[in-house]
């Protein structure tokens, strides 16, 4: 008989499922952050995909030398071996008292056995459906200000979405940035300043600039920008973004028209349009040393670097380089 589903954060068992990395991500956080609230000592294993292997399961459960509380986090189970899957269905059927598994899974066909037993034991569940629609990813940003006790105006939260595209994390982040950076209701004119600004101040037009390989230009507007007061996070988180999309862009099918490619990848009709124009002269390779110097620009801007500016005219440079690695 299957066993009545739990709500409690500290269950022996959670299965984290669906789609959506950011969610997922959250979810297990949540789960392991209750963990250490009941037990500081608490040793999580993060066991990321195709890690956990036969005969592993009853050595990572196994009682501690001191008692301590457990979480065990399975990502991707769907892709679990055949072997593996039966260890843990066995586990299910006899959890080890003060260890929490956390079982992170797809959805869909594949893996469904493991998923049916989960449920079966009684599993906490979490779902995390990829969100697809417009109306969905409204409804996160306005759920993101809320969580932070920031009220936003509906004008404000659709010109953010129109900004910075459907991206949960890029959204998450801009979100957390308007609420610590600003006071009152978050309107439209607030998303403007921030994430279109004026063109000579805004960090979009120093990425759309640097995106393109006009690295003279790109170091012109980011010296301004920083002059008149633009704050470096955001023009790392700006870069970031262009060079996200040029990297989504390039690897969609090129022969889809913009408007069924924008409902695809979730950004608006005219921004597909943009980074098309933006995409001659990169390369798979180029798109990830971009990426690794603007990780780099990030850990520097927060605290890693005695000079932001420097750190990111460094990182401007090297992503007006890598637009030009098939050139």
């Amino acid at each position: 008989m299957a066993k009545k589903p739990t709500e409690d954060l500290l269950a022996p068992l959670t299965v984290v499922v669906g789609q959506e990395e950011l969610l997922l991500d959250r979810a297990v956080a949540q789960a392991t952050t209750a963990a250490r609230q009941a037990d500081p000592d608490t040793d999580v294993r993060d066991l990321q995909p195709g890690a956990l292997q036969p005969g592993m399961l009853s050595e990572l459960t196994s009682p501690s030398l001191f008692s301590e509380r457990k979480v065990i986090v399975v990502r991707a189970a769907q892709d679990l071996a055949a072997d593996t899957v039966k260890e843990v269905k066995a586990y299910l059927d006899d959890p080890a008292p003060e260890v929490m598994l956390v079982l992170v899974h797809a959805g869909g066909a594949k893996g469904k056995a493991l998923l049916d037993a989960a449920k079966k034991a009684g599993a906490r569940e979490v779902t995390c459906p990829k969100l697809t629609k417009p109306a969905e990813k409204l409804a996160f940003v306005r759920a993101e200000f809320r969580a932070t006790g920031r009220s936003a105006s509906e004008d404000a939260c659709k010109a953010l979405l129109d900004a910075v595209g459907s991206d949960l994390r890029e959204l998450a982040s801009a979100c957390s940035q308007l609420a610590a950076d600003t006071e009152g209701t978050i309107d439209e004119t607030v998303v403007a300043r921030y994430y279109t600004g004026r063109a000579e101040s805004s960090g979009f037009q120093v990425a759309d600039l640097a995106v393109t390989g006009r690295t003279a230009e790109a170091l012109g507007q980011l010296r301004w920008a920083l002059a008149v007061g633009e704050k470096p996070t955001g023009i790392v988180f700006a870069l970031a973004s262009g060079v996200r999309s040029i990297g989504r862009v390039a690897t969609a099918d090129r022969g889809m028209r913009p408007g069924d490619l924008a409902r695809e990848l979730g950004m608006p009709p005219w921004k597909i349009d943009r980074v098309r124009q933006q995409l001659r002269g990169w390369s798979g390779d180029g798109v990830a040393a971009a990426l690794r110097a603007i990780a780099d620009a990030d850990a520097a801007v927060k605290g890693g670097s005695g000079d932001p500016a420097y750190a990111l005219e460094q990182c401007v440079v090297a992503v007006s380089r890598a637009a030009r690695s098939q050139r």
